[in-house]
């Protein structure tokens, strides 16, 4: 959208955007005047070896062992890249191998996510993955072939949108249902792309538990993106309120 030219045909000082969560009673707000949530990257390396029968593994070059070792080698790349006063993780979730239990494939790979909250960080993991990649193939006489793709950058808010925002907040619900210092989280976004466009503000809006249980954990928050998880109609009037307010009050600025 921002690509296509959405700012040039539709003009605007700043962006705001609300996303509900999981951080206690309906109608909460939760925000912060920086970071919030960080980027999302995936990667994926496939390993290219020489399919054979499993029972002859001396005639092939199996790429199955080459991404079980590359998938527990990555486990520790964060802590030798990253240093301990910043926040990043890889985490390994996916596999793939032979289609049948007897047969060493002509190639496998693992894949999984890497969350930062910097570009310097995302570069440290991004080459030592390749870096690791490359040294567990040539152990395993393979080749690796290596993707990583940037899909957004972290959501960092701009402090006076953030600011504005908040009191925003307050005046809807009460300063004791206002986090204004909510620690960031390891999810991502893609509104991200807009707050690097315009100044502005992305934040939480509590969802409750809308009297529902989450399977095998008993009541509490509805978690976003697990299979229990059911949307709270309780939220929709708060957060509707909560930009009518915002609007008024931005457009209201001399």
């Amino acid at each position: 959208m921002i690509q296509d030219g959405l700012f040039e045909r539709f003009p605007c000082e700043a962006v705001f955007a609300l996303h509900n969560f999981a951080i206690g009673e309906v109608g909460n707000f939760a925000v912060n005047h920086g970071a919030l949530m960080a980027s999302s990257n995936t990667w994926r390396v496939t390993m290219h070896g020489r399919g054979t029968h499993a029972s002859m593994p001396h005639t092939g070059i199996d790429p199955v062992g080459a991404v079980i070792d590359l998938g527990q080698q990555l486990q520790t790349l964060v802590p030798r890249v990253i240093a301990s006063t910043e926040r990043a993780l890889l985490a390994v979730t996916q596999i793939q191998g032979s289609g049948a239990p007897n047969v060493i494939p002509d190639e496998a790979w693992v894949g999984g996510t890497v969350r930062t909250f910097s570009e310097d960080a995302t570069d440290a993991i991004e080459n030592g993955l390749r870096r690791i990649a490359e040294g567990i193939a040539a152990a395993h006489g393979c080749r690796a072939e290596v993707t990583f793709r940037r899909a957004s950058p972290p959501v960092v808010n701009h402090e006076r949108e953030a600011r504005f925002a908040a009191q925003v907040m307050r005046e809807v619900v009460g300063s004791e249902r206002v986090d204004e210092n909510y620690p960031a989280v390891m999810g991502a976004e893609d509104f991200a792309h807009m707050l690097r466009a315009r100044p502005g503000c992305y934040a939480f809006i509590g969802n409750g538990d809308g009297g529902h249980r989450l399977a095998d954990h008993g009541p509490g928050p509805c978690i976003i993106h697990n299979t229990s998880f059911d949307f709270n109609d309780e939220i929709i009037p708060i957060g509707a309120s909560y930009f009518v307010r915002l609007a008024q009050k931005w457009l209201a600025q001399d």
